[in-house]
């Protein structure tokens, strides 16, 4: 016996992974196995990573589980898809407000909104425990995200609160989040024009580096052409005036996280509101993935709706967040849906390498469940709400119904169940992907 299953649970286990893992990443694999075996032996390295890069699988396991929480409507919300501790940040919003709010919509699709909750709640514990955190504290981290999710889903529901209230920005946070907003607010556009950029001949242009392609120029043409088809996915009301749009320079890029392996993307350089070169706009166009949560959401309605995996990233993140990036978009390319959008000098991430005592974490996953709550309640101006015609608070208000405690109950205990199935995963998926067990990835040459 193992960490209480037996070899044959184990191997099935095991194989269960390597299934989903195939499934999800399959053609990827194929397409760059270098780009895998780098993201493989990242999410080998702890729990935390594997449960980071394991979407797939935790979606899987959500299928075929009990939810009581889900009825109708709950079952079908907005989601952010892979919520965990951290994939929180800072970001300029389209008012021009330094917001702290989630930061990543690679993932988001309709499900139900526990999903979430029970994702972040597993995460924290795998941080916690990284940090030696007693089982009893993480327990009360967990109840706490909860129990402010629900407060903030609450206050949206009563109305009583305006919108601007529920953005947290420098006026209403204290400690570790006001600090990251405060690293955010002294970046500045030129520091990374003047990171990534050269100029030449009085003109900017991207600086070779690291992760950095020319393209050839058939390929230039054609990544050109789709930047203005996405143009058009821009609403009305985020467009720009003068001389923005104009195209400088375009190169592929490579280098993106734990989630993005395998996936093609470039960078546009394009001009800003005035032929000032420290308005210059870096643009990121990156080839949507397949959410996880749709692996498992079984809705023609849903599925049929999304013109491509491009557009669903752009739609979600309009749905989830408010004053969504006024540079948010999509286009294809190749037969391929892109999601494209802003790589701007405000985005700083939640940093928990100096977070090591519960009391200095509780005031932060606080503030975390008030941001997710705002997720699930608040949308864009501009965004397409035909796929969720009710209010999301009060759906979830009424299925919790009287029962906060058994809701923070059953959202505590399955985040420290599945947190210790994440842990036996790993050691799991490890020993499959070093003895060459993932079809594509065989081990690397060995060391003479």
């Amino acid at each position: 016996m193992h960490n209480g299953r037996s070899r044959l649970d184990e191997e099935d286990r095991k194989n269960e992974i390597i299934d989903v893992f195939v499934d999800a990443f399959g053609d990827m694999i194929k397409a760059d196995p270098d780009a895998f075996r780098k993201k493989f032996r990242k999410m080998a390295d702890n729990p935390f990573a594997f449960y980071r890069g394991a979407a797939c699988l935790f979606y899987r396991d959500m299928a075929g589980a009990d939810d009581p929480w889900s009825d109708a409507r709950t079952g079908r919300v907005w989601i952010q898809g892979d919520l965990h501790a951290e994939n929180f940040g800072t970001y300029m919003d389209s008012a021009g407000q330094l917001v702290f709010d989630v930061n990543d919509f690679d993932e988001a699709y309709l499900g139900s909104f526990t999903w979430d909750i029970k994702r972040f709640c597993a995460s924290v514990a795998l941080l916690a425990r990284r940090k030696a955190i007693s089982d009893a504290d993480i327990e009360t981290l967990m109840a706490g995200f909860v129990r402010s999710y629900i407060r903030m889903v609450r206050a949206f529901a009563d109305g009583t609160r305006d919108e601007e209230e529920f953005k947290l920005h420098l006026s209403n946070t204290e400690g570790v989040v006001r600090d990251v907003l405060l690293d955010a607010k002294l970046q500045t556009r030129i520091g990374l024009l003047e990171e990534a950029t050269v100029v030449e001949e009085h003109e900017r242009r991207f600086r070779p580096g690291r992760g950095v392609r020319r393209l050839a120029a058939d390929e230039y043409a054609l990544v050109e052409q789709a930047y203005h088809r996405y143009l058009e996915t821009i609403p009305e009301t985020k467009r720009f005036e003068s001389l923005t749009y104009d195209v400088k320079d375009i190169v592929g890029r490579k280098g993106f996280g734990i989630g993005s392996a395998g996936l093609p993307a470039y960078n546009v350089l394009v001009e800003g509101r005035t032929e000032a070169l420290e308005n210059d706009v870096i643009l990121s166009m990156k080839q949507g993935n397949v959410a996880a949560p749709s692996r498992v959401v079984d809705d023609e309605a849903i599925r049929s709706y999304f013109v491509h995996h491009g557009h669903r990233t752009a739609v979600s993140q309009r749905a989830l967040q408010a004053h969504a990036d006024p540079w948010l978009g999509h286009t294809e390319l190749g037969g391929e849906g892109y999601v494209v959008s802003e790589l701007s000098p405000y985005v700083q991430d939640l940093d928990w390498s100096d977070l090591t005592e519960p009391k200095e974490m509780q005031p932060v996953i606080d503030y975390l469940g008030q941001a997710t709550a705002g997720m699930h309640c608040v949308s864009d101006a501009d965004s397409e709400q035909s796929l969720v015609p009710f209010q999301s608070e009060e759906a979830i208000l009424s299925a919790i119904g009287s029962d906060e405690d058994g809701f923070v109950r059953d959202m505590v205990t399955f985040g420290a169940q599945y947190a210790r199935q994440a842990r036996q995963d790993r050691e799991l998926f490890v020993d499959a992907f070093r003895n060459g067990e993932i079809p594509g990835l065989e081990p690397s040459a060995p060391i003479l």
